[in-house]
Parts: C-alpha cells; sequence; structure tokens
C-alpha cells in the first residue's frame, strides 16, 4: 500500500515538475488520437455505407420455358457466397409487374397467358462474390438469363479495397505518432531524474517500484488525450449526422449510440494502453541499462 502511496505522489510531482511538457504532451496525444478516431470512424462509416448497397444488390437469375426453380434452388442455397435466395413463382412475378406499372397494370391482361418464367432473387455477402456466383449460375442448364449491376458491383469492390487500405495505412500512422510523442515524453521525464533514479538503484530499490510513477504517469497521460479526443470527436460527428441528414437524406451513416458508445470506450482504453505501454518500455530500457552498467 505504501508503494501505491508513494507511486501516485510521485507521479502528481512529476506531472506538475514537468507541466509544460506534461501539457503538451496531453494536447498531442489528444490531437493524435482524435485523428486517429477519425479517421476509424470514416473507415467504419465506409464499410457500413457499401455493406448497405452490397445488401440492396441483387442478382436475378431467370428459368428458362416451362423449368422450375427447385433444382437450381438448392444448389444456390449451398453456395457459401450467397447470403440469402428466394425463389419467385411467375404469379407473383406477374403482380409485381402489375404493381410497378400502376396506372397502366390493365395492359397486362392483353398479354394473355402469363409470359413470365420461373427465377431466383438471390443477395451475396460481398459485392466481389456477385461475378463468381454469375459463372457458377450461367453453366446450369435450367437457367436462361442472369441480370446484375455488373459495373457497379465492379465499382464498389474496389472502393471497399481502397478504402480499407487507406484506413489501414492512416491508422498504423497514427498509432505510431502517438506512441513515439508518449514515449519521447516519458523519456525526457526520466533523464531529467537520471541521478535520483540511479541512487535508488544502488540503495536496492527494485524496478518495479522505481517504474510505477512513470508508468502512472503514461497512462494519464493517454487517458487524458483519449478523453479530449472523444469530446471533440463526439461534437464534430454529432455536427456531421446533423449536417448530413438535412442535406444528403440517403446516405446511411452510423448513428446507433450502442455502437459510438462502444467505439469511444475502445478509443479510450486504447489510449490508456498506449501510455502505459510506452511508459513501461521507456523506463524498463533506462532501469535495464543502469543495472548493466553498475
Amino acid at each position: 500500500m505504501a508503494s501505491f502511496r508513494y507511486a501516485f505522489r510521485d507521479t502528481f510531482r512529476l506531472l506538475f515538475r514537468h507541466w509544460g511538457l506534461s501539457l503538451l504532451t496531453l494536447l498531442t496525444a489528444a490531437s493524435v488520437l482524435y485523428i486517429l478516431g477519425f479517421a476509424s470512424l470514416f473507415a467504419m462509416n465506409m464499410r457500413y455505407m457499401i455493406s448497405r448497397i452490397e445488401g440492396a444488390l441483387v442478382v436475378q437469375a431467370y428459368m428458362k420455358r416451362g423449368e422450375t426453380a427447385e433444382q437450381a434452388l438448392e444448389l444456390v442455397r449451398s453456395s457459401p457466397l450467397v447470403l440469402s435466395v428466394r425463389a419467385i413463382s411467375p404469379e407473383e412475378a406477374l403482380e409485381r409487374l402489375r404493381a410497378k406499372l400502376g396506372n397502366q397494370a390493365q395492359a397486362v391482361t392483353l398479354l394473355g397467358e402469363n409470359p413470365l418464367p420461373w427465377s431466383l432473387e438471390i443477395q451475396v455477402q460481398r459485392a466481389e462474390h456477385i461475378t463468381p456466383l454469375v459463372r457458377d449460375l450461367m453453366v446450369l442448364p435450367s437457367i436462361e438469363e442472369v441480370l446484375y449491376a455488373g459495373k457497379l458491383v465492379e465499382r464498389l469492390a474496389t472502393i471497399s479495397r481502397a478504402s480499407s487500405a487507406v484506413s489501414g495505412i492512416i491508422l498504423m500512422l497514427t498509432l505510431l505518432i502517438s506512441t513515439l510523442v508518449i514515449f519521447n515524453t516519458i523519456r525526457i521525464a526520466i533523464y531529467s531524474r537520471k541521478e535520483e533514479i540511479e541512487v535508488m538503484l544502488l540503495i536496492g530499490a527494485t524496478s518495479t517500484y522505481i517504474s510505477l510513477p512513470f508508468v502512472i504517469q503514461g497512462m494519464l497521460l493517454g487517458a487524458g488525450g483519449a478523453i479530449l479526443a472523444i469530446f471533440g470527436l463526439w461534437s464534430t460527428y454529432s455536427s456531421a449526422i446533423e449536417a448530413i441528414r438535412s442535406t444528403l437524406a440517403f446516405v446511411d451513416i452510423i448513428d446507433n449510440r450502442r455502437i459510438l458508445a462502444q467505439f469511444y470506450v475502445f478509443l479510450f482504453a486504447a489510449g490508456a494502453t498506449t501510455g502505459w505501454m510506452c511508459s513501461w518500455l521507456a523506463v524498463h530500457r533506462f532501469t535495464s541499462q543502469s543495472m548493466r552498467s553498475r
């Protein structure tokens, strides 16, 4: 218990002794974590919008005249690329046609016998799954024609890959920058107490006893920076949701409070964990070098 009291007392002494450096580190960590959070939210929303569009993509497979959809339905259901599949009877297809025609639905009666075939409505897991699925469908002897938005599928797959790559690079860079900032701040604080730490090692203080104040300092700076970043993101993202809803109502954006709360908790944990890891690495490296040189 006494060790923890010393650790917390010494932590606040470190923070206030180098208050300028601590404040600069706090603001830098907040800025970097804000960029990290913004990039993460951008990646999440891109993935969310693409998944919503992918979920709305439907492959229409039309049977040959006189063929039913039973055999093709079983084969399609067994495919790992397929999210859902539904057989559409000629009667249901005719009713849909009447609904689409609206006031001109009476023209359907001029067709006489129902000319529409059985068909399958197929939804896939991802946009890039459509092309191989279409190839599989075209070789089935009971299928006459397959319709799908080919160009849209290709563009969606390209956008999905590009956004994932760009978001991943941004996340890695911002995480690396935040790690270096906190690491160097703790290292400067350690070198300012170099002689004191060496004396403590000489009189038998353990590395854990020496490291604890610096580790707590790093965690506080990382957690404090994350809290500032979360407040900034919450304000910015709320304004962005309102602006998008008022101007681009058709654009899907994540506004689920539970998902956003989980994301903010994750960002806070990432800030505190980064501060803890950087502090521990910096002080462990210094104490190990000091003990080897004795």
